[in-house]
């Protein structure tokens, strides 16, 4: 897009001009051009324009006309800006006689002229130059010579070249374009300047007789071409904008005076193309104040849209063009009496499409960037959808299309003028493809369907999926005219997937209103296919305002009632149930989160509120509301209705479920006959989202606990022996309900298989029951009875709890056509409640066993009892005796104390084979204070104080008060009484309900008591040493003498002492070892801070069994004071041979010190010590 060539006129001497040397210069100035990056800085802007790229076309002088010689305004650049004079002299006599008067007579021409600029151009020749020295001295002295003639106004004009046979240096040339730009931009801005001077005088005159509003538009667009000339586009379009706001003034005072009609149509007028200004001579016609209205906008707006498609603005060209064609296209319909039929629907038609042409070619010099591709792709989507517009009120008129929405929405025309019929011999238009379209009704078919499809495209490459959807919906209608029925119901049934994500309500509502129109017209039954057509509409409507929709039913109530009644027959007929989901004609809404038990049987109540958004009745048969729990656990709650009115309808649902607790509302149903409306209410969120939408929230609801209603349980049993397969105690409470039948069903989400058929029933209840695979069930089961099942298990190894699910299904025989379900989860655990460790010391033949009991939770253990025994005949006659304070009192183990328990094995014949068994009596405290407080008020109930009814209810509360306050455990457990805290019961109850406590605490400990059998392997020991270090009374005195009492003995004082090592096989195994003999080693400790030892310290000896090793060895005391006496370590040495005992592996050994307890009383030695202490000397004397 390049711009006009400024006209530059030169001048020289003529011999020059006649020589090739004036070629080769001229060739080499075009060659420096275009002129690149030309600055403007005008006083009237306030910032900087610049002039990309200006091309010169150089003139000669003589060939300029004279200014005078036109009236017509002209553009600043269409006269030279500016005058070159080339100087070719190195003589300086010659330039003062002949040269000066040349250059002096071109200069009095150029300066007359106004708005130009005059630069001389020095050309320095080589071939003409002299020596050296006189050769500078010449050049300076022309050149100066020029500058003192010609520079008058101190503004330097004059240049000098270096000549070259090529001027190829671009060096060279430096100078001279410099000077160029700085004359046409001198001339240029003078020119401006003066041409906006004349432009505000004019426009000031405006109310002044005799001003002319054409003659202003040229002058001010001259000065517009101007700018455009040198390529500074968007101070033309400036231009032309003000120009068309001057006509809006012009038009709003109604003063056209300078204009003809409003319109004369020529030929092909309705088919030129809209932004071709050379299709007429429209400045002739402006200039002659001939100029209809129309020709005139339309040649506003082409220049303005040549203008915006210089600068790359495609867009801005394509919304002008709409809005110049809707705007001027209704304004010309206020005239349709003085245009030809058609013309203007012609004109449109032909003007957008050549848009788009035009459009497209200028798009393809430009790097559209990909968001302006996308922008660019919408407006040509419109241009085609305006020129669609068209189409679509010819064919209304001519019957081809009919007279209703879509087709009758688009036109300009009034209805009553787009009612009228018109035959196609009347239209007079000129353009080739409505010419052959309205003779043909197929050929205007062909046509309508290319032209949107073409929008189509368009809209779906700029992703405007809502203009594209509605013209596939004018291609549905389009069908449904042409009877083209099965493909318009498929369109119309597509369309609103499509809306529907976008929430075009109203464009979903007219499509499922088409489809259904159209499902009428195919006379199909009303199916499946068509409920959901029907249904979908329906949640459009009721989610459309008023005044959105496009459905065209006069009594839109009437109209959906009537579809109300088709959809309950078309329910009726189903072959099955249908489910339909995310319907928002109805909705349900929980009322009270907090749910009500039905008291005299097993159920609750919720109360909720049905909305009926539509404006008629809907008939419906149940609603339903399904909550969530823990392990799929689903409640169903329901009530039958045969109306619901428009608005809200509060309903009490009920469901026969016994369960309790926090539950979830997961989705609600209202039943039509067949037809189940589901609406999910629990939305998931993904695991990116941060925070979730208020609507997005679960809704939580809390149904109360039914201590009345039939309950199952299941816990470890009473007695846990280990090594055995587990077993799980499941426990059924009848509550009020008189069983005719109720099935047991067991799983679990852990993993464990539960083996019904072997359960085994626990307790003496007599009740008929019968086991099969899976399940056990149960027949005639009286009230307030507990059945409790052991049932055998598969474990699953990685869990430490068992999560436990059971589903009831049962019937009363009060209802026996009702039947329930109750499903219930419990996590049990799997792990003991207590771990024990145990640490064995070995004396002689003796076995101390210590076992020490601890919690593995965070909760208190009551231990009645742990006892040791022998499983089986004994063959070994092994003797157990434990501690007598183990049986004596109840131990409460803490998760901070546990328990000791210790025990004295005596084995006769050496190491036991069989292993022993030891046996936990414990409950839980929890337990414990349950079962206590349960005694004590049904003891309350027995002796009439309590209500029997009001047993559970105050049993919880009781148990409510103990785990929220703590203070009583320990008082209890010191005391074993329970004392509970504050709580709110009737006042004759708070005084008695201590004393019941405390009469039942010693009764009810011997209730719910359990088990733990652990087995226990006794451990061998090879060889059990036994070391002694004895100091005899008179360590000093004679062998065998016996002194009444101990000697003292002294600090420093040798002291003779006797070490002994009797050594025992006794647990090591069988008879045959105790014949062997292996050698071992003693070690004495020296305990250098106490005692030093004297004698053989560490040594070896033969170990046999009940032998004993005698030493003697010498002891000196360090200090004085109780002494406890040096440890003995023995330990066996690794040899082979005879003293192995026939093993090459160590022998397991234990030592322990005989000694262990004693301390030797060490007195401080006696005697006196003299001491001279120096006291210092008299210094007075």
């Amino acid at each position: 897009m390049s711009a006009n060539s400024v006209p530059v006129t030169y001048a020289a001497p003529p011999t020059f001009l006649s020589s090739d040397h004036w070629k080769q210069f001229q060739a080499a100035f075009l060659a420096q051009l275009p002129l690149q990056n030309i600055h403007w800085k005008s006083a009237s802007r306030p910032s900087i324009r610049t002039i990309q790229q200006l091309n010169i076309k150089l003139v000669p002088i003589d060939s300029v006309r004279d200014e005078q010689t036109t009236q017509i305004p002209l553009t600043v650049i269409e006269r030279p800006l500016l005058n070159l004079y080339i100087v070719v002299c190195e003589d300086n006599e010659a330039y003062k006689n002949v040269v000066r008067k040349q250059i002096k007579d071109w200069h009095s021409s150029v300066i007359q002229r106004k708005g130009q600029e005059w630069l001389i151009l020095y050309m320095d020749r080589p071939d003409t130059k002299a020596t050296a020295p006189s050769f500078f001295q010449v050049k300076a002295s022309v050149l100066d010579k020029i500058k003192a003639d010609f520079n008058v106004d101190k503004r330097d004009r004059c240049v000098q070249i270096a000549w070259s046979p090529t001027f190829d240096n671009p060096a060279t040339w430096v100078d001279v374009i410099t000077k160029v730009k700085e004359g046409l931009l001198s001339a240029f801005d003078a020119s401006v300047t003066q041409r906006e001077d004349e432009v505000k005088r004019s426009e000031n005159q405006r109310q002044m007789p005799g001003w002319n509003f054409c003659t202003f538009f040229i002058l001010k667009e001259s000065l517009a071409s101007s700018f455009e000339g040198v390529g500074l586009y968007e101070d033309a379009l400036l231009q032309y904008d003000e120009l068309e706001a001057s006509f809006y003034q012009v038009l709003r005072e109604k003063n056209l005076s300078w204009f003809g009609t409003l319109i004369s149509p020529g030929p092909n007028d309705d088919s030129l193309p809209l932004l071709s200004t050379t299709k007429k001579p429209y400045r002739d016609l402006i200039l002659a104040n001939t100029i209809s209205v129309f020709d005139f906008r339309v040649y506003l707006v082409a220049r303005q849209c040549t203008l915006l498609g210089r600068v790359g603005k495609v867009v801005e060209v394509g919304r002008k063009t709409i809005a110049f064609l809707s705007a001027f296209g209704k304004r010309l319909l206020e005239a349709k009496e003085t245009i030809p039929l058609g013309f203007v629907e012609s004109w449109i038609y032909s003007s957008a499409l050549s848009v788009v042409e035009q459009c497209d070619h200028w798009a393809s010099e430009l790097q559209l960037e990909e968001s302006s591709v996308a922008a660019f792709d919408a407006i040509k989507g419109e241009l085609l959808e305006l020129a669609r517009h068209q189409l679509d009120t010819l064919g209304v008129q001519l019957r081809y299309l009919p007279l209703k929405s879509p087709f009758s929405t688009s036109s300009f025309l009034l209805p009553e003028e787009l009612s009228q019929l018109v035959d196609a011999s009347d239209y007079s238009v000129t353009q080739p493809d409505l010419l052959s379209s309205l003779k043909d009704k197929e050929a205007f078919f062909d046509l309508y369907i290319k032209l949107t499809n073409r929008a189509i495209e368009r809209y779906a490459k700029a992703r405007r999926r809502k203009f594209a959807l509605k013209l596939h919906g004018s291609l549905a209608a389009l069908d449904v005219h042409r009877g083209r029925l099965p493909t318009a119901l498929q369109t119309f049934t597509s369309l609103p997937a499509h809306y529907a994500p976008h929430e075009w309500t109203s464009l979903e509502s007219l499509a499922l209103f088409e489809a259904m129109a159209t499902h009428s017209r195919l006379e199909r039954a009303k199916d499946t296919e068509w409920i959901h057509i029907l249904l979908a509409f329906l949640k459009s409507y009721v989610n459309s305002a008023e005044n959105e929709l496009l459905i065209q039913a006069e009594d839109k109530a009437s109209y959906i009632q009537t579809l109300v009644d088709a959809l309950r027959y078309a329910a009726d007929e189903l072959g099955a149930d249908l489910l339909h989901t995310d319907d928002d004609m109805l909705t349900v809404q929980i009322y009270d989160k907090n749910v009500e038990t039905a008291g005299t049987q097993d159920g609750s109540y919720l109360d909720v509120v049905v909305t009926n958004h539509l404006p008629c009745d809907m008939p419906a048969d149940e609603v339903i509301v399904i909550l969530t729990g823990p392990e799929t656990e689903k409640l169903r709650y329901s009530a039958k209705i045969d109306t619901l009115m428009p608005g809200n309808t509060t309903l009490k649902l009920f469901c026969a479920m016994p369960s309790s607790g926090t539950h979830v509302l997961d989705s609600t149903e209202i039943r039509i006959r067949k037809l189940i409306l589901q609406q999910q209410c629990r939305r998931n969120s993904g695991p990116t989202q941060n925070a979730r939408l208020l609507k997005d929230l679960p809704v939580l609801v809390h149904v109360p606990k039914d201590l009345r209603a039939l309950s199952v349980s299941a816990r470890q049993p009473d007695s846990i022996e280990l090594g055995q397969p587990p077993q799980l105690l499941v426990s059924l409470l009848t509550g009020r309900n008189l069983l005719s039948s109720a099935k047991l069903k067991l799983s679990s989400s852990s993993g464990a298989q539960f083996d019904c058929k072997s359960a085994i029933l626990h307790g003496r209840d007599t009740s008929t029951f019968e086991l099969q695979e899976h399940s056990i069930t149960l027949k005639d089961v009286d009230k307030d009875a507990v059945i409790s099942f052991l049932v055998p298990y598969t474990e699953a190894p990685a869990f430490q709890a068992l999560t436990v699910i059971m589903d009831v299904e049962y019937t009363t025989s009060s209802e026996p056509d009702l039947r329930r379900v109750l499903r219930t989860a419990r996590l049990v655990p799997t792990s003991l409640p207590v771990a024990v460790n145990v640490q064995d010391f070995f004396r002689g033949s003796k076995l101390f066993s210590q076992f020490t009991v601890s919690t593995t939770s965070h909760q208190f253990v009551r231990i009645r009892s742990a006892e040791l025994s022998v499983i089986g005949d004994n063959p070994d006659g092994v003797e157990i005796e434990g501690c007598a304070g183990a049986r004596d009192s109840i131990i409460t183990v803490t998760p901070v104390q546990p328990g000791n328990f210790l025990f004295r094995l005596i084995s006769k014949h050496g190491s036991v084979r069989d292993p022993l068994r030891l046996t936990i009596t414990y409950r839980m405290l929890r337990d414990e204070v349950e079962v206590l407080v349960k005694h004590a008020i049904d003891h309350m109930a027995t002796e009439s104080q309590v209500k029997p009814t009001d047993v559970p209810f105050l049993v919880n509360a009781v148990l409510s008060v103990l785990e929220a306050d703590s203070s009583w455990i320990e008082p209890y457990v010191v005391t074993d009484i329970l004392r509970v805290p504050e709580i709110d019961i009737p006042d004759k109850l708070t005084s008695r309900l201590p004393m019941a406590l405390q009469e039942k605490c010693r009764e009810v400990l011997e209730y719910g008591w359990r088990e733990i059998c652990i087995p226990v392997d006794v451990p061998r020991m090879n060889i059990i040493a036994a070391a002694r270090i004895r100091i005899p009374s008179d360590p000093f005195g004679q062998a065998g003498s016996q002194p009444s009492k101990r000697v003292p003995l002294y600090a420093g004082q040798p002291i003779p002492a006797e070490l002994t090592i009797t050594t025992s096989f006794h647990w090591g195994g069988g008879n045959e070892t105790k014949d062997k003999a292996y050698r071992m080693r003693f070690d004495v400790e020296e305990l250098i801070k106490e005692w030093l030892v004297g004698g053989r310290k560490r040594g070896e000896f033969l170990a046999k069994d009940g032998a004993t090793y005698t030493m003697a060895i010498t002891l000196i005391a360090l200090h004085h004071g109780e002494l406890p006496l040096p440890k003995v370590a023995v330990t066996p040495l690794p040899l082979a041979g005879e003293y192995a005992m026939g093993s090459l592996a160590l022998p397991s050994t234990e030592t322990y010190q005989m000694h262990g307890a004693e301390k030797i009383l060490v007195l401080p030695r006696g005697g006196r010590s003299t001491f001279i202490l120096d006291m210092g000397t008299d210094t007075a004397s």
